[in-house]
């Protein structure tokens, strides 16, 4: 029982970070559930709960990011907030397979755009910081988060990347606490409805929360455009191996 708390620990400690950083954290968190015994919808929910405290983590970790940025976070939050309970109600009567289907196309696309769109000063694509196109694509993509959640953080952030017209450790800052918004509603919904181990989601959580901590930290001394081609090379790698998966089935 002590191993598997440090364990669970410690993969909170790997995904909070690779969540900050590169936007995959369930890509290591829920695997690791799977082989801790939890059943997929157990894992899913759990995992969704405990992603609560990167959230944190990562709002501790970037203040000097997200200095200047509460007016923009606030109204980006409403929109994820409602697609999350969007996603999460959906969850809980649907099944998952449309999203297996589509979500590497999504993440894909995605991964290109970050890859290939170099931002360049002045240049905000979705009628900028203001524009209700920005909120639509925010809202959709917290469904997508709140329902099936694989490399959301990646659509978000290229969403958000072509948006916004400031850098992309202050972009990556905004992403990683809109993020939380879309997971807090979810997490009340699993919470009451969901089969949540709630043995899992403290040690996990505990691991999340200083992963989501340390991340910051490493984006902040990360060179030039280094963050956009890693989370742009890891959705992509992601999108052909959930791609495989689902297509194979």
């Amino acid at each position: 029982m002590f191993t598997e708390v440090l364990g669970l620990v410690a993969v909170g400690v790997a995904a909070g970070v690779v969540s900050t950083v590169v936007s995959l954290a369930s890509i290591v968190s829920y695997p690791a559930l799977l082989a801790f015994g939890l059943p997929p919808l157990t894992a899913n929910v759990t995992n969704t709960i405990a992603l609560l405290f990167t959230g944190m983590g990562a709002a501790a970790g970037s203040r000097p990011e997200l200095v200047g940025q509460g007016p923009l976070i606030r109204r980006l939050g409403v929109a994820t907030a409602l697609g999350g309970a969007v996603g999460a109600a959906l969850l809980l009567v649907t099944p998952a397979r449309a999203f297996e289907v589509i979500a590497p196309w999504l993440i894909a696309a995605a991964s290109l755009l970050l890859l290939l769109r170099e931002p360049r000063p002045g240049q905000a694509g979705l009628g900028g910081e203001n524009g209700r196109p920005l909120r639509a694509a925010v809202f959709g993509v917290s469904i997508y988060t709140g329902y099936f959640g694989a490399a959301g953080g990646i659509i978000m952030l290229a969403v958000l990347a072509t948006a916004l017209d400031r850098s992309l450790a202050r972009v990556n800052a905004v992403k990683n606490v809109v993020a939380a918004f879309a997971n807090a509603v979810a997490a009340v919904g699993f919470a009451f409805f969901g089969p949540v181990d709630w043995g899992a989601v403290a040690p996990l959580g505990a691991g999340f929360l200083l992963g989501g901590r340390l991340g910051p930290m490493i984006v902040r001394r990360m060179p030039g455009q280094s963050l956009r081609i890693l989370a742009a090379v890891c959705g992509l790698a992601v999108a052909a191996k959930l791609g495989y998966d689902a297509y194979q089935s």
